[in-house]
């Protein structure tokens, strides 16, 4: 990534700047797919619950308060990673956003259930935690809630109706699969 920094692309921090650390397994989510995401979202998230279970730079969190989420959940495990996305959200006097220093398949499993109106799955690329987190996350997705997940390859639409999830919306840019997932059973 050139320059070695993001910016958030939309809401009252729109064009800041969030410093990217070197990382292995780190990929932030590029902008044009970022865009994408919050397209199919909407631009205003007000009052919304986000959750970012693999935080990393914490740009997917910060850019949801960013767009009016009323509370956004940060977990990450990696201590230079967290000290970063303490600084941002000191910089930006994010209120709303909180940071959970622990494993994010394990945070999910201790919050409430139907707590989330939208949680974002983008794991260390290469690995497979996806699943498990796919998992974890829903038992505090709300019914008609949000599941945004990369992957380094498509979502297998069995595995998915396993879940009780189906894709309603997918992009593939370079190695990224983004996908949007909805509960079967959910008219929305």
């Amino acid at each position: 990534m050139s320059g070695h920094e993001l910016r958030i692309i939309g809401g009252q921090w729109k064009r800041s700047k969030i410093k990217i650390l070197e990382r292995e397994g780190l990929r932030p989510t590029p902008d044009r797919v970022r865009e994408t995401l919050f397209n199919w979202l909407g631009q205003d998230l007000h009052g919304l619950t986000c959750v970012d279970v693999f935080a990393g730079t914490g740009v997917l969190g910060l850019e949801s308060a960013s767009r009016g989420a009323s509370s956004v959940m940060l977990f990450e495990i990696d201590p230079a990673l967290c000290q970063a996305i303490e600084h941002n959200i000191m910089r930006l006097k994010a209120t709303g956003v909180v940071l959970s220093k622990m494993d994010g398949v394990r945070g999910l499993a201790q919050l409430s259930a139907s707590c989330a109106d939208v949680v974002y799955i983008d794991p260390p690329f290469q690995s497979d935690l996806f699943r498990p987190a796919i998992e974890a996350a829903l038992r505090c997705l709300k019914p008609h809630g949000d599941l945004y997940v990369e992957s380094p390859q498509k979502l297998d639409e069995g595995q998915l109706e396993g879940w009780g999830l189906a894709c309603v919306k997918y992009l593939k840019a370079g190695q990224v699969h983004a996908h949007l997932l909805h509960r079967i059973d959910s008219d929305h």
